[in-house]
């Protein structure tokens, strides 16, 4: 486990991360209401984005590249990693 971040910052990323790839993967969502499915996205986006600004200097290389990089999914996986540690 990182060292200055807790297990709960990190479920707290790993849950914002899969329901950003919940609101992706929602295709009908989309289709039927098409401005209320992009808010979410953008929600969800920008609160990744500040959790991730907030420990800047904080995090593991790798998260960081991950999520500086979008790689969202792999970010997920060694979340999930970290996490059984």
């Amino acid at each position: 486990m990182s060292e200055s971040l807790s297990s709960n910052e990190f479920r707290e990323l790993a849950t914002l991360l899969r329901r950003r790839l919940e609101i992706i993967a929602d295709h009908s969502w989309r289709d039927r209401d098409g401005d209320s499915h992009l808010e979410a996205l953008k929600t969800v986006s920008e609160s990744v984005l500040a959790w991730h600004g907030d420990r800047q200097g904080q995090l593991d290389p790798r998260l960081d590249h991950f999520l500086t990089r979008g790689s969202y999914e792999k970010a997920i996986a060694w979340l999930e990693d970290e996490l059984k540690s």
